[in-house]
C-alpha cells in the first residue's frame, strides 16, 4: 500500500514497493495519458513530473517515491478546456502525429523550460557558469534529445517549445 499525491489529490494505491510507478498510475490509478515506451527509460514516453522533475516512470520504482512528494502527469498539466501553454503549443503546431509520445515530450518541455529557467546548463551550453544560458534551437533539441518521436515530429516539437518560451530564442 502506498500513498501518492497525484495531479494534487492523495491517492492510495494497494501495489508492490518494486512496482514502477508508470504502473501504478495506468493501471492503478487510472490515468492512462502517460504512456509505456521501452520500459528502460530510453524513450521518454513515460516522463512525469515528480516535484517538478521530468522523472522516467517506467524505472522509478513506488518505493522511491515518498508520499509527500507531488507527481504531475500529462492529465495535472491541463485538460481539453483547459490546456497547459505546452499543450496548446503542440496542437497549434503540429508537434504530433500519431500522438503516442506527446505525453512525454509535453512534460518533459515544461520541466526542460523551468531548468533553463534556472541556469541549468546542458551538453551545449557554451558558459556553464553563465547565470543566464542563452535558449537556441539547438539548446532545445539537445535538451529534449532523451525524448524520441518514431513519427518525426521533431521540427513541430521544437516550434512548440520556441511558441512557448517566454524569451527570444535564437
Amino acid at each position: 500500500m502506498a500513498n501518492l499525491k497525484i495531479n494534487g489529490k492523495t491517492i492510495n494505491v494497494d501495489v508492490e514497493p518494486d512496482t514502477p510507478l508508470l504502473w501504478a498510475i495506468r493501471e492503478n490509478v487510472g490515468l492512462t495519458g502517460t504512456k509505456y515506451g521501452c520500459g528502460i527509460a530510453q524513450c521518454g514516453a513515460c516522463t512525469v513530473h515528480l516535484d517538478g522533475v521530468a522523472t522516467r516512470s517506467c524505472v522509478t520504482p513506488l518505493s522511491a517515491v515518498s508520499a509527500d512528494q507531488q507527481i504531475v502527469t500529462i492529465e495535472g498539466l491541463g485538460v481539453p478546456e483547459a490546456m497547459h501553454p505546452m499543450q496548446r503549443a503542440f496542437v497549434q503546431h503540429d508537434a504530433y502525429q500519431c500522438g503516442y509520445c506527446t505525453p512525454g515530450q509535453v512534460c518533459s518541455a515544461v520541466a526542460m523550460l523551468e531548468e533553463l529557467k534556472q541556469g541549468m546548463p546542458s551538453q551545449l551550453t557554451a558558459d556553464v557558469s553563465a547565470h543566464r544560458i542563452p535558449i537556441t534551437r539547438a539548446e532545445l533539441r539537445e535538451r529534449m534529445s532523451g525524448n524520441l518521436c518514431r513519427c518525426g515530429a521533431y521540427d513541430g516539437i521544437v516550434e512548440a517549445i520556441v511558441a512557448t518560451c517566454e524569451e527570444d530564442v535564437a
